[in-house]
């Protein structure tokens, strides 16, 4: 693995896709309390994937959260970063250079692309244009305007139907079972191939199962707790037989933080050739947890926060069905080399996850909606 070089944050230019995205959300209002000065620059193109009402509710939180940085240092007499946001395309190579163009990013964030397993099987061209496209339009970005790092997103899912646990990045990834999948692969064979080329410091991160407030709605903890509501069933595939890594929010914050301050260090090869500067992590929880026990967890919850009643009949409302096309039965992360290059450890378990969750959903329900 190459060595990291540390980077310092102080007046860097910060460009993050997918920003007011779940994960891009989280992260921008991290690094708005993390840095001193410098900008934040969030790009998202704002699409109705799902209900757009929740991106303009993480963009409120923070532009709110910008304000209230800004006034703190100018009572402080300190300086800040700023937050800009653009609203763009991906797959729009001009509206991507533009934005490269004017702010010249240092690092860059890549956390934009049309999520879901399920989705990408009737909408493949959605796919191919959001993640290969807009992913190639990026690097090609860093190309021409030199940047210090490129960290993006992949996803646990490139492992596919891999029998070995947990799931090593040096375990082969060449059998997806989706197009998602392979979209996210070819992300990783595309940044090799430009870090190579152009000697871009790139480092890739394979998300496990990301949950937390104000998250995705087609995530099945968030999907589940809607329809229990609504007094609907819930469908447990493969009979139940799922595990997962769920994975806290913060703590993928956490790793994306510490992984963009430790770029892959460049330098030539024998041949005067760059060696690739190019890392691959997996951010995980590092326990998967079986899918009928999450949904324990889940009912007590929302029992808990009185979303529901006590007497609830949870077991009429649940439905066990076979595996559905593009799910595998198991992930479960191999984060050994993330902790030991940057001291990772994930530090929010799964109840207390799925409380802050439940408490966020029934504020969202009836303040926000």
């Amino acid at each position: 693995m190459n060595e990291k070089k540390q980077i310092d944050l102080e007046n860097k230019t910060i460009l993050v896709t997918g920003s007011p995205g779940f994960i891009g959300a989280n992260l921008v209002m991290r690094l708005l309390h993390v840095m001193d000065s410098g900008s934040v620059i969030s790009f998202d193109n704002m699409n109705a994937y799902y209900d757009p009402a929740l991106k303009e509710y993480r963009l409120s939180k923070i532009e709110e959260e910008a304000a209230t940085v800004a006034n703190q240092a100018a009572r402080d007499g300190t300086s800040c970063p700023k937050h800009v946001f653009i609203q763009g395309d991906l797959s729009d190579r001009a509206a991507v250079d533009k934005a490269f163009a004017q702010w010249q990013p240092d690092i860059v964030i890549n956390l934009a692309a049309q999520a879901g397993v399920r989705y990408s099987i009737d909408h493949p061209q959605t796919y191919i244009q959001s993640n290969i496209m807009g992913f190639m339009n990026v690097l090609e970005a860093c190309r021409n305007h030199p940047v210090e790092h490129l960290v993006y997103a992949s996803s646990s899912s490139v492992y596919g139907n891999n029998n070995a646990t947990p799931f090593s990045t040096e375990d082969k990834t060449d059998t997806p079972v989706s197009l998602y999948a392979a979209t996210k692969k070819s992300n990783e064979l595309l940044a090799y191939s430009y870090a190579k080329l152009y000697n871009i410091p790139c480092t890739g991160l394979r998300f496990f199962t990301v949950y937390g407030p104000a998250g995705r709605p087609d995530m099945f903890y968030y999907s589940a707790t809607e329809k229990l509501l609504r007094g609907d069933s819930i469908k447990l595939f493969n009979y139940g037989n799922c595990a997962r890594d769920f994975t806290y929010v913060d703590d993928i914050v956490e790793g994306i933080l510490r992984i963009m301050q430790g770029a892959p260090k460049q330098e030539d090869g024998l041949d005067g050739l760059p060696i690739a500067p190019f890392a691959l992590y997996n951010i995980g929880a590092g326990a998967p947890v079986d899918l009928m026990g999450f949904v324990q967890i889940l009912q007590e919850e929302l029992v808990g926060a009185e979303l529901l009643p006590a007497d609830y009949d949870f077991q009429a409302h649940q439905e066990l069905v076979p595996m559905q096309p593009g799910d595998v039965a198991v992930t479960y992360a191999d984060t050994k080399a993330l902790e030991a290059d940057f001291g990772y450890a994930p530090s929010t378990g799964l109840r207390e996850g799925l409380r802050r969750f439940v408490a966020w959903y029934k504020e969202w329900q009836y303040h926000f909606r």
